[in-house]
């Protein structure tokens, strides 16, 4: 379906040495089964690998040796300068919605999926390279990507790993010993190994319905029910619908939470298993804003913080029309069963509230509250939502302190005010909320104390992200060969909850001259 055209820039694979080394367990089921979707090509060799980082505790997930991965013939592979056995390195093709705008055709243009593995736990992982070289689906780029995103997607994450989002990792981060030229001019180059549950995304669904036959679309959907949603009975197409709906919904209502924005969520963006993909345009909030936009390529404010859900939604109805042709081959027959893949989009919303307001009300710790009505609930999480965007309160750090003032600490400066209360203009305002609050709490059956609730609030309202300004402060020393910021920045965020001495810079907002002009770049 997708080879003969994708080809026609004459790219074939380079012939990269294979070697005889660790064997990695590869069991190749997508280049296997659908290679049709895509073109088999080898990463394209740098000139000096050099290895930034290896994560010990993701190799021994995956089973995989990390002294090997430490070796040069380890950082050969990491690099793209050699193939372990048994991997078949594929770059996959897909389309996408590019803020709204349909792009037919684009691929992994500086990608190659090196195989997949069977990790620990049972569960299939797939191992890319990132920044491996140009392939067929390249559209002019050179294929490649520099330290600064590299890490930057190393760090976000390991930190969203860390507060329990899904998310693809970074088993490897390695330099190239070469130059790539972005617009600030060379940068020096590296290559991410990245680990997902699978990279197959909304967008490769949609290149599947524009451009295959009838039997490689039920192939397509087929492979995604059985390596994500195998709950779902073969054929159930709405099940299948749902599965992925009720995923996103999952996933939504932890970025929205946590005050985590994407950047871009374009369909290709939006992976058919729930996690969170591609670090490029990707922040979190400082000051709580529904408004927020970090992207430098989002001067309309289409991926904002506040419209994540309803881009989800968006970008699902465009999965539910990749799966017409198989739910009604005859649309003027099947209007019900349209109507009932509508309805399961519509779903979405009610999935994504329930997610969402369970998980802030645990940020309050209104779940230990027998019997509290969710209307409630969800008042006293708006109500204090604007509340802070209107003092302009840190996002973060206001619900990490929410446990300190259920504990009753009262501020440095001994007049009597909570800590929250120190950080307010209207303190009147936070005061009327705060007392809501805690006669909320006081629903709390008795076998309960106080002191347990907020113990549960500082395990899920986290003291560390990786803030913006830390990331960047990170990368620019990294940029110059110092990796220590980097070190100390992925030490603080992997273990965000719990809180430790030396470490309340990374706790600390950003300076808001920092944050009033800062944007952030794809990694292209």
């Amino acid at each position: 379906m997708v080879t003969d055209d994708a080809n026609a820039d004459g790219l074939a694979d380079v012939g990269v040495p294979r070697t005889g080394g660790m064997d990695w367990g590869f069991d190749n089921t997508f280049a296997l089964e659908l290679d049709w979707l895509g073109v088999r090509i080898d990463p394209v060799p740098v000139a000096a690998p050099g290895l930034l980082l290896v994560n010990e505790a993701l190799a021994v997930e995956l089973g995989l040796d990390s002294e090997w991965l430490r070796s040069p013939e380890g950082v050969a592979v990491l690099a793209g300068n050699a193939i372990a056995p048994g991997s078949m390195p594929f770059a996959q093709a897909y389309a996408g919605h590019q803020f709204g705008q349909f792009s037919p055709l684009l691929g992994d243009g500086r990608a190659n999926l090196l195989g997949e593995v069977i990790d620990r736990e049972g569960r299939r992982r797939d191992i890319a390279l990132k920044g491996s070289g140009r392939t067929p689906f390249s559209r002019g780029g050179d294929g490649r990507a520099a330290v600064g995103p590299v890490l930057r997607e190393y760090i976000l994450g390991e930190a969203m790993h860390a507060l329990g989002v899904p998310t693809t990792r970074a088993l490897a981060a390695v330099t190239t010993g070469e130059s790539v030229w972005r617009e600030a001019g060379p940068l020096p180059g590296a290559v991410l190994t990245r680990v997902a549950a699978s990279h197959l995304r909304v967008g490769m669904a949609e290149l599947v319905r524009m451009r295959a036959s009838d039997a490689q679309q039920v192939a397509f959907a087929g492979y995604v029910r059985r390596r994500h949603h195998p709950e779902v009975v073969e054929g159930d197409w709405l099940g299948l619908l749902s599965a992925v709906v009720s995923a996103q919904a999952r996933l939504i209502a932890q970025w929205m939470s946590l005050g985590f924005i994407h950047g871009v969520m374009n369909t290709d963006n939006m992976t058919l298993s729930g996690e969170t993909i591609d670090y490029g345009p990707a922040a979190f909030l400082e000051a709580h804003d529904p408004g927020a936009v970090f992207s430098s390529i989002d001067a309309m404010g289409r991926y904002r913080f506040g419209a994540q859900p309803s881009i989800a939604q968006w970008d699902l109805a465009r999965y539910s029309e990749t799966l017409l042709p198989l739910l009604a081959p005859d649309p003027g027959a099947d209007a019900e069963l349209i109507e009932a893949a509508t309805e399961r989009i519509r779903l979405f919303d009610k999935a994504f509230r329930a997610e969402y307001l369970a998980r802030m009300a645990a940020r309050l710790g209104l779940d230990h509250v027998v019997g509290l009505d969710a209307e409630v609930a969800l008042g006293l999480v708006d109500e204090l939502l604007e509340l802070m965007g209107r003092e302009r309160l840190d996002h973060t750090r206001t619900f990490r302190m929410l446990s300190k003032v259920l504990r009753g600490q009262a501020a440095a400066g001994g007049d009597g005010s909570d800590a929250i209360g120190e950080l307010v203009v209207d303190r009147g305002v936070w005061e009327a909320w705060r007392d809501r609050w805690l006669a909320a709490l006081s629903g709390i059956p008795s076998a309960t104390r106080p002191e347990e609730v907020a113990t549960s609030m500082d395990a899920v309202n986290p003291a560390y992200i990786p803030r913006n300004h830390l990331v960047e402060e990170a990368l620019a020393a990294a940029q110059l060969g110092d990796l220590a910021p980097t070190h100390a920045l992925l030490d603080a965020v992997s273990q965000p909850f719990t809180e430790r001495p030396g470490l309340e810079r990374y706790a600390a907002p950003a300076p808001a001259s920092f944050t009033d002009s800062y944007v952030t770049y794809c990694g292209t």
